[in-house]
């Protein structure tokens, strides 16, 4: 059955302060956790919702969040938001900047402004010594040319929801970057998906939800949520031809080395 492991699996990306969160996120959490999905990463897509974040981490003992600016409020962002997001860092329950990076399909913000944003937060991470969590859609050729040119390497991170080339994600691997899988590697229109995850290196792979967004088959049509990254590790197993505990326990294991998660690591 999915779900059946002897090992915990980690949501890496999930937006439990949502509003569609609001009535049952006790439930959601529990749920998680009898799925064997603990801890959850709960990601801070703008100045508010870091600090809604970084409130769960105090509310759910295994929650633990990351703090930034996604590139759809970029032009909010001003020296006094960047200060209150290096302070949030400070909390001990951050483990990374983001969600950060760039978005050329909707353009909510001005793409100059998106890359100058996401320069100054790679440079947050950097004095912080945290890594980064990147949101890339339509915009693959700059975000690879800012992390190169802010040694992001310098501190590592992930490419969130994957959806570049076989060159990008290479690119990606050799600066030491992690590659997130979430649910269309289980919708039937991403073969090609498949085709790059495939050929990747295990310990280079994490999971992730992105909940409430994208849903996994058999699921689609519902809200998402942490329990449910069980689906994609599933679909991870059966595309790597490895067993579902060994998914666990190395997109596991994967997830504490970059969030220095060790009690999680040891248990």
């Amino acid at each position: 059955m999915v779900g059946e492991s002897s090992a915990n699996l980690i949501d890496t990306h999930v937006h439990l302060d949502h509003e569609r969160f609001t009535c049952d996120l006790d439930q959601v959490i529990e749920r998680a956790k009898s799925a064997r999905v603990w801890p959850i990463v709960t990601v801070g897509a703008d100045l508010a919702s870091s600090r809604r974040a970084v409130e769960c981490v105090k509310c759910y003992p295994g929650v633990v969040a990351t703090v930034g600016v996604h590139p759809h409020d970029a032009d909010s962002v001003s020296e006094d938001v960047l200060d209150e997001i290096k302070e949030l860092a400070g909390d001990e329950g951050v483990v990374a900047i983001g969600e950060i990076g760039l978005d050329y399909h909707y353009d909510f913000s001005p793409r100059d402004v998106q890359r100058r944003i996401f320069g100054m937060q790679i440079n947050l991470a950097r004095e912080l010594g945290l890594p980064i969590v990147v949101h890339v859609r339509e915009a693959y050729d700059d975000v690879m040319a800012i992390l190169k040119s802010e040694r992001a390497e310098d501190v590592g991170g992930i490419i969130h929801c994957f959806s570049g080339d076989r060159e990008v994600a290479k690119d990606c691997l050799d600066m030491g970057f992690y590659i997130s899988v979430g649910g269309i590697l289980t919708f039937a229109d991403s073969s090609e998906l498949r085709r790059i995850i495939k050929g990747l290196p295990s310990d280079r792979i994490l999971l992730e939800t992105d909940a409430p967004y994208l849903t996994p088959v058999p699921l689609r049509g519902k809200r998402n949520e942490p329990a449910y990254v069980v689906h994609v590790a599933q679909a991870l197993a059966e595309l790597k031809d490895i067993s579902f505990d060994d998914v666990a326990a190395i997109t596991t294991a994967n997830a504490c080395k970059l969030f220095g998660l060790r009690e999680h690591c040891s248990s």
